[in-house]
């Protein structure tokens, strides 16, 4: 039987890929692991490590290269993420302007954007290398706060932009507009704007549709409405999405990607559009999304078993 943690190919490797970003998770164990297996894997094949300032903490190496995440994309020909979901979406906001590619290790939970298994790394990896691979490139969202003509906030999200009423209770009322058009005024906990990558977090939680991730297109998902007829809407991805703050008990409050939230007032509008990169994903062979879904879903539910019982 083939050792997934052994390569299986001889050669030179992709000279496009000689600078290779190394980006962990802070605070779990089996990322530093891996890291440094990563680490010395790359020695090993005469390629380049570089870790982010944050990620160099972890690792006990000398003479290792480090730059800062900001500027992680320009030193690098290609980005490893070493954690969840999560971690890759932090990354992907500093490296989306670069345009450099990124691949996922999971070493998180579900894992539909770090799909590599930690058990067969080193083989998916030299997969990559050689120049193997599916690019999957996302979209992001970009989000602007204005207040009468001034932008007091910017933030960009792989996966969605929420409003919400913070830790209160109380729904917040709002006017939503799409390409210009009155769409409607709404009573609800809130409103989810989700690109395709989003629309199996907290999109799908909220009873939107998951949709493929190279679709063009954005789903609208209101949060616990008050009337039942409110249903998600799909429209465009270029569609320029704005929201209307009206007068509320509480201050509503805006997220792009669970960033830290800020807080709004009566009168802001939300601006919301595609932003103007797009984030490369680099995937071994093999990558299937519906197989990723049967996966992290459990859509792969053993029916066999049911008759036998």
């Amino acid at each position: 039987m083939k050792d997934k943690q052994s390569s299986s190919f001889r050669g030179d490797f992709r000279s496009s890929f000689r600078n290779i970003g190394l980006v962990g998770r802070i605070g779990k164990a089996a990322v530093v692991d891996t890291l440094c297996l990563l680490y010395e894997h790359l020695i090993s094949k005469g390629l380049h490590p570089i870790f982010d300032e944050e990620t160099a903490t972890l690792v006990s190496m000398d003479a290792v290269q480090v730059v800062s995440r900001s500027l992680l994309g320009e030193a690098c020909d290609l980005v490893i993420v070493v954690g969840g979901d999560g971690s890759l979406l932090h990354a992907a906001r500093d490296l989306v302007r670069y345009k450099t590619p990124v691949i996922g290790i999971n070493r998180g939970r579900l894992g539909f954007l770090t799909d590599i298994s930690p058990n067969e790394v080193l083989y998916k990896l030299d997969q990559v290398l050689m120049g193997q691979y599916q690019i999957d490139r996302r979209f992001l969202l970009q989000l602007e706060v204005r207040s009468g003509n001034q932008v007091k906030y910017e933030a960009i999200a792989l996966n969605d932009i929420v409003l919400h009423a913070g830790k209160s209770v109380h729904m917040i009322d709002f006017e939503l507009s799409i390409d210009g058009h009155y769409v409607y005024r709404q009573h609800s906990d809130g409103l989810i704007i989700s690109t395709p990558t989003g629309s199996t977090a907290y999109a799908l939680s909220a009873g939107g549709p998951i949709m493929y991730p190279t679709m063009d297109a954005v789903v609208i998902v209101p949060m616990h409405p008050h009337t039942l007829s409110s249903r998600p809407i799909v429209v465009g991805g270029e569609s320029e999405i704005k929201i209307y703050i009206r007068d509320n008990r509480v201050l509503p409050m805006v997220s792009a990607d669970g960033q830290t939230s800020i807080s709004l007032q009566i009168g802001d509008w939300l601006h919301i559009r595609k932003h103007p990169f797009k984030l490369s994903l680099l995937h071994p062979p093999g990558y299937d999304f519906y197989a990723a879904c049967r996966t992290k879903l459990g859509w792969n539910q053993d029916f066999d078993k049911f008759k036998e019982e």
